[in-house]
């Protein structure tokens, strides 16, 4: 998946990613939300309020601006549009932001389990987690400590909730929920035969991201 170089194009890359995160469990029913906006623009589309991710149409999405006003699209942005609204404004770079509820990421938190990297795509990708606490859906408690986390990780989980993971582009921003997601399965699974200590190795990680 390239970078859209058009808003439509951007659309139809949220469409297709919401349709493979039902698809793959990451999300049930109207749960979840997805966003993005063209690199340098002031304005980003958010999926519609009540959505179900994996049938979207062009016409469940709002277009909203930075400060927070709706200017085309669906009247009704989904619950969740400032915790896209404000990690756009902390992060430049960021041109898409794709909010789930994985299980396995959701229950490790809730557990007091942190999620551990095991593969290289994990470290690649996932590279480290943020966590802020339990804030009601919507809230600006919610987006402002989000959008704290997302200055120094690009995923954050929502505790008792889901997690965001952001990006340059669609494709990057998915990549990286998916093998958050893949993560805390294999965390899960470690942790059941007994495991508590093994991730990537911590040099092989620092030359990864630090070479």
């Amino acid at each position: 998946m390239q970078p859209a170089t058009t808003r439509t194009e951007l659309i139809d890359q949220l469409i297709e990613v919401g349709h493979m995160a039902v698809e793959r469990g990451l999300v049930l029913a109207s749960g979840g939300n997805l966003s993005g906006r063209l690199p340098g623009e002031d304005e980003y589309v958010v999926t519609g309020a009540g959505t179900w991710l994996d049938r979207l149409t062009a016409e469940d999405f709002s277009v909203m601006t930075l400060a927070g006003d709706v200017v085309g699209g669906a009247a009704r942005p989904s619950s969740e549009w400032k915790l896209h609204q404000r990690t756009y404004q902390e992060r430049a770079d960021v041109n898409c932001v794709i909010h789930l509820h994985p299980q396995h990421t959701v229950l490790l938190d809730a557990l007091g389990h942190e999620v551990r990297l095991f593969t290289l795509d994990h470290a690649y990708y996932v590279r480290s987690v943020g966590t802020v606490p339990y804030h009601p859906n919507g809230s600006d408690a919610l987006a402002d400590t989000t959008a704290e986390q997302a200055t120094v990780h690009d995923c954050v989980i929502q505790s008792f909730h889901g997690c965001s993971a952001h990006a340059a582009d669609v494709g990057m921003a998915f990549r990286r929920i998916t093998n958050l997601e893949e993560a805390a399965t294999a965390t899960y699974r470690a942790l059941v035969l007994g495991d508590k200590d093994t991730t990537f190795p911590p040099e092989s990680y620092a030359a990864l991201h630090h070479s």
